[in-house]
């Protein structure tokens, strides 16, 4: 049974516009590579040529991913989420314990994770770590960098 992917509206929009290109533009581009390459003469010692095949087995490879991700996405209305606890697209303003400093973040599924936007997979360490907690409650977080104590300050939605 395949694993679901929870998104946005929002990101389903985004990763279907994305396929929507890639197998337009992006199978076009390649194709027209491919063609070039092939004009240049023999094939055989031809990188040219073979760099544009293996562009394209990257092309095709992507589209099957995107086209795997949507067929299991599932979109969540944001609205009827319960905000007692940390769950995916959850909105949580959390304090690191150690330096008192307070960060943001909204948890996302694989695919929409954005650190520069302040969104972070709910696979993540701190994502996992946050997940479940309530209001006050300290989240153990290890990471790469060590342990991380973080309290929860705040859970809503956007």
């Amino acid at each position: 049974m395949a694993a679901y992917s929870y998104l946005t509206q929002e990101g389903y929009d985004r990763l279907k516009a994305e396929l929507e290109e890639l197998k337009t533009k992006g199978r076009q581009d390649a194709a027209r590579a491919i063609a070039e390459a092939r004009d240049k003469g023999d094939l055989s010692e031809n990188a040219e040529y073979d760099a544009a095949k293996e562009a394209q087995g990257m092309l095709e490879l992507k589209i099957s991913e995107l086209e795997k991700t949507l067929s299991n996405a599932r979109v969540l209305d944001q609205s009827t989420l319960d905000t007692s606890k940390v769950t995916v697209f959850s909105k949580v303003t959390i304090k690191n314990v150690k330096n008192g400093k307070q960060l943001v973040y909204k948890l996302v599924s694989e695919q929409e994770a954005d650190l520069k936007a302040g969104k972070i997979s709910v696979g993540s360490p701190i994502g996992q770590g946050l997940l479940g907690k309530t209001v006050g409650e300290v989240a153990q977080v290890t990471t790469p960098g060590g342990k991380l104590e973080f309290e929860v300050l705040n859970i809503s939605i956007d």
